[in-house]
This record gives C-alpha cells, sequence and structure tokens, in this order.
C-alpha cells in the first residue's frame, strides 16, 4: 500500500495539515478530558457531592454552561481583535505574504502615478 507513495514536499505538507486537524479534536477531547478531572477533584466537597448525587441533572447543565462560555470568550476574542492580530503578526512573518504585500504597494505606485500622469495630460 505504500509503495506507491511518494514522499516529497507537497505530500509531507499534506500529512502535516491532517496531523493539525486530528491535533485540534484531540485537544476537545483532551479538554473534556481535563474538565472530569476537575470535577474528580470536588467529588468530596459540599458543591462536588452535589453535582454526583444529580449527576444526570447536572452534567447536561454544566455542558450547556461550558458551551454557552465557550462562545463568550470567542465573541470576547472576537470583539477585541484579538484574532485578526494575531493573523496579522502571523502574516507579517509570511515571506509569501510579505512578497505579495510589497508587490500590491509596488501596483498601488504605478496606478498613482499613472492617475498623476493622466490628469497631467488632460
Amino acid at each position: 500500500m505504500l509503495s506507491h507513495i511518494k514522499l516529497n514536499k507537497p505530500t509531507l505538507i499534506r500529512w502535516k495539515v491532517y496531523i493539525d486537524r486530528a491535533r485540534m479534536y484531540i485537544g476537545y477531547i483532551q479538554f473534556f478530558m481535563i474538565g472530569i478531572v476537575f470535577m474528580e477533584t470536588f467529588r468530596n466537597e459540599p458543591f462536588g457531592q452535589l453535582i454526583f448525587q444529580y449527576i444526570y441533572i447536572s452534567i447536561p447543565i454544566l455542558f450547556v454552561l461550558f458551551i454557552v462560555g465557550s462562545i463568550i470568550i470567542g465573541y470576547l476574542d472576537s470583539r477585541f481583535g484579538l484574532r485578526e492580530e494575531e493573523l496579522r503578526n502571523l502574516s507579517s512573518s509570511n515571506p509569501v505574504l510579505r512578497d505579495i504585500q510589497r508587490e500590491l504597494s509596488e501596483i498601488k505606485q504605478s496606478v498613482q502615478h499613472l492617475e498623476v500622469q493622466n490628469s497631467s495630460e488632460t
């Protein structure tokens, strides 16, 4: 099966993308497991006993609270522009995007030069 797979740069990059996507989903599972471990630490506390005594009610409520809390955190992240700033910083360190940005600036200067030249001729 592996004999027909070429190990070249595009194949390795594609595999890296697949691994990164899987890592994101594994992160969700890890986060859920950390929540379970966190709840287990409160098992002998009054609040934890209440949770575990009514587990069929408390788990769905905690899950809904987790979803709502995640949405609020995501909203605040978007509202304060943290993601945009992160992407701006990443793009400034990306050589391909820097080249595109430089070429766009050159095109813009050329268009401005042509507009000035056109307006002076008429």
